[in-house]
């Protein structure tokens, strides 16, 4: 494990094995964060960890991936008392959140899903779908076609690179 991540180890509330987020990385209070194994966040990832933020098993985030669990009242007189109010977040296994998307506080994003660069995860979204945009919304299912597509551009890349890949099962 790199310094980083005996670090990240230690603020976290949980840190799975092979875990790695490029600096910077900023977040509120870290111990209310738990992720599991094989976790990567690139570069610039903010999570503002009032509440527990519980990230699951080979997730994938682009840069500049902002997660929220904060908020605050809107009414202004009860807003300027200094109330700070949370939910928590919630992040499936294998998901892919692709740079720039802000998801919001009491968001769960289900498991096998991929959220499109930019998107703003105002609510829950299932799993086994692609969505995005702002507000983000399910764009259509993951299929069996989605998984022949991308096999066969596996075979071309180990056809075109002489590499063996390999593949673990669903």
């Amino acid at each position: 494990m790199t310094r980083t991540g005996e670090y990240l180890g230690k603020l976290f509330a949980h840190m799975g094995k092979e875990c790695y987020i490029e600096p910077p990385f900023y977040c509120g209070y870290g111990t209310n964060i738990h992720v599991g194994d094989y976790f990567y966040a690139n570069t610039g990832l903010i999570v503002l960890d009032q509440c527990d933020v519980i990230i699951g098993n080979h997730a994938f985030l682009g840069p500049r991936v902002n997660i929220y669990c904060a908020c605050h009242p809107i009414d202004a007189m009860i807003r300027n008392t200094g109330v700070e109010l949370g939910k928590p977040v919630t992040i499936g296994d294998n998901v892919w959140i692709g740079g720039n998307t802000v998801i919001n506080l009491g968001v769960t994003i289900g498991s096998n899903v991929v959220i499109g660069s930019g998107s703003a995860v105002t609510k829950d979204i299932p799993d086994s779908v692609i969505a995005a945009g702002n507000p983000c919304k399910v764009i259509r299912m993951i299929t069996n076609k989605d998984k022949e597509y991308w096999l066969k551009q596996l075979e071309e890349f180990e056809a075109d690179t002489g590499e063996q890949v390999k593949l673990e099962q669903d």
